[in-house]
């Protein structure tokens, strides 16, 4: 479905304002951690960390992405947001985890509840009405990451490079909302049968620069991060299609993604002053 075609103009354009208003809200978060950036680089001309140490960091995490693959094929641009966690050691390796939900406006299945639209493609309510009925994109994608910080630039012995490689699970599917749950066909357990939910395997690769630094406020990482899926679908029929869908897929998502980080030390960190 190139476009929920059966929706008022203003719903018609309700996904662009938000997929630019989410760019805005990415590019401010990225300005903003290239200021902070900036600033610990300065800092780090006046003091610097005389070694690494092992740090474990709980972070939340913001991406701004681009599918690729068969993810093209049903899929616009998404975004996403999870928590995670990281243990750096002494060594600079890095261990860890993250959970990622995927939110997305454009929908670009054509035959998407085909069988429900009237020959001037609207969805009728149970009321005999117009329906309106909106279609998004959500998933989530989990991984366990390896990884290695390499000092780089000058940077302090914490701090550098920041390349990893993970594996995990991936899953996605088409949610349908429906204006005050007005069409029979749309609830409960009849949305299955359109909702394409579709899951398996995944991995992905990290590169970027991550920041740890004495204060407790400049500390994050950015980067682009490139996730691969090998995944199927899990219904056992798809209503507007009559058919099952048994295709192998591989979906793919790359773009930015970035992280404000809560270190936790072994040591406390030492004051510093300046005059």
């Amino acid at each position: 479905m190139k476009s929920n075609k059966f929706l008022p103009a203003a719903a018609k354009s309700l996904s662009l304002r938000s997929i630019l208003m989410k760019m805005r809200f990415l590019l401010s978060f990225i300005f903003s951690l290239y200021l902070v950036f900036f600033a610990a680089g300065q800092d780090q001309q006046k003091k610097k960390t005389s070694e690494a140490e092992s740090i474990f960091m709980v972070y939340p995490s913001i991406g701004f992405q681009i599918p690729g693959g068969d993810m093209a094929d049903r899929f616009g641009l998404s975004s996403t947001v999870g928590p995670g966690f990281q243990h750096k050691t002494k060594s600079n390796w890095l261990i860890g985890a993250d959970l990622n939900f995927v939110f997305g406006n454009k929908i670009n299945e054509d035959s998407l509840i085909q069988n429900l639209l009237t020959v001037d493609g609207f969805v009728i309510s149970d009321q005999g009405q117009v329906a309106n009925v909106s279609f998004f994109e959500r998933g989530f994608y989990a991984m366990a990451r390896v990884g290695k910080i390499i000092p780089v630039f000058g940077s302090n012995p914490n701090s550098g490079l920041m390349l990893t490689a993970g594996a995990g699970f991936l899953q996605h599917r088409i949610h349908i909302a429906v204006e005050e749950n007005m069409v029979a066909a749309l609830r409960d357990d009849y949305k299955k049968g359109y909702d394409r939910l579709t899951n398996g395997f995944s991995t992905s690769q990290f590169i970027g620069y991550l920041h740890l630094g004495e204060s407790k406020l400049a500390n994050f990482f950015i980067g682009f991060e490139f996730v691969q899926a090998f995944t199927q679908s899990r219904r056992s029929m798809n209503f507007d299609t009559m058919q099952r869908d048994d295709a192998k897929r591989l979906d793919m998502l790359y773009g930015i993604k970035a992280g404000w980080i809560i270190p936790f030390r072994n040591r406390m960190a030492k004051d510093h002053f300046y005059y």
